[in-house]
């Protein structure tokens, strides 16, 4: 029975996206149960809005949230009655047993790696989400949570998403690549170069080179490791990209006679496609490394996306990921 508590204030759409995103889980996910928390009669005026039922939650009142601008030294020091404090702090509590939360990242990861425990070892959690291949997902981190990294940290990054593929999928030696700007050993910084020496020489890591930026969806890996620079900016691209090709197609079916007629005839493989390359389908950044299950939704988070958020969250609790992947990471 997943138990997640829901950070409802956070992000560019707040209740807008995440209220409505939590009563389609409720009805969708068996035995779920969610905790919200912000402000209780913003909440539920909402609720109201929309003829959704409170009771359908546990409503916990919180008179501050951190604002997407918010440093995370602020959130540190200053927020401590927000709703991301206080939904962490239920997890380190052990009242829920995750966290999803579509606010500021920065003070998200900050706050986790204040309040939880993080796996024995392990210097910096890392944001990591699937992305669509040719062949079937590939799982890319870190996506944002460490801008600046060390060679020691990109081999870290690379045990982790390892240890999660084995764990989620069953492969006993993941496929590991190293996002470049070239696949010959020469090209790429500093530390790409020193991080692809350590990960050759790590026992029991499947590493197979250097991976460009063209070859994300051709599943040529099960795990790409990037610093979270790069890999924030190579997701939006992916996911700007995606959004555009959908609306180009749309376009093109609709502006004259033969567009709409064409369209009637393929609109059954448009949709497949559609589905494919959808990000909100795809939303959902995992904090490795950490002792509990804490998912970051996109700020700018819709009902759909956001939902998809809670879904991978609550999957993540069901399969005890914070656990095996710890006790995969003890015998490497």
């Amino acid at each position: 029975m997943p138990s997640l508590a829901i950070d409802a204030m956070s992000g560019d759409h707040g209740l807008r996206s995440s209220l409505p995103a939590a009563a389609k889980a409720i009805a969708e996910i068996p035995l779920l149960k969610l905790t919200l928390l912000g402000q209780k009669q913003a909440i539920l005026d909402e609720c109201q809005r929309r003829s959704i039922d409170p009771s359908l939650f546990t409503l916990i009142d919180v008179p501050d949230v951190i604002g997407m601008d918010d440093s995370p030294s602020i959130a540190l020091r200053q927020k401590q009655q927000s709703s991301m404090w206080k939904a962490i702090e239920l997890l380190r509590d052990g009242e829920v047993e995750g966290v999803v939360s579509a606010g500021n990242t920065a003070a998200l990861v900050a706050l986790s790696r204040f309040l939880l425990e993080r796996s024995p070892g392990i210097r910096r959690p890392a944001m990591c989400a699937p992305l669509p291949g040719d062949g079937g997902d590939t799982y890319m981190l870190d996506l944002g949570a460490n801008v600046d990294c060390k060679a020691e940290e990109l081999l870290q990054f690379a045990q982790m998403g390892a240890a999660l593929v084995t764990c989620l999928k069953g492969i006993d030696s993941p496929r590991v690549a190293l996002l470049n700007i070239g696949e010959e050993a020469s090209k790429g910084t500093d530390l790409v170069r020193e991080a692809a020496d350590l990960l050759a020489a790590a026992p029991g890591l499947n590493y197979t080179g250097f991976i460009e930026g063209f070859d994300l969806f051709t599943h040529k890996a099960d795990v790409i490791v990037c610093d979270g620079f790069v890999g924030n900016i190579a997701l939006k691209v992916c996911e700007g990209t995606a959004s555009y090709i959908s609306r180009q197609l749309k376009d093109r079916f609709s502006d004259s006679w033969y567009g709409m007629l064409s369209g009637l005839f393929v609109q059954p493989l448009l949709k497949d496609f559609k589905d494919d390359i959808n990000p909100d389908e795809y939303n959902g950044a995992a904090l490795l490394g950490l002792s509990g299950v804490v998912v970051k939704s996109h700020g700018s988070s819709s009902k759909k996306s956001f939902y998809s958020a809670i879904r991978h969250a609550a999957k993540a609790v069901d399969q005890e990921l914070p656990q095996r992947i710890a006790q995969k990471l003890s015998l490497t």
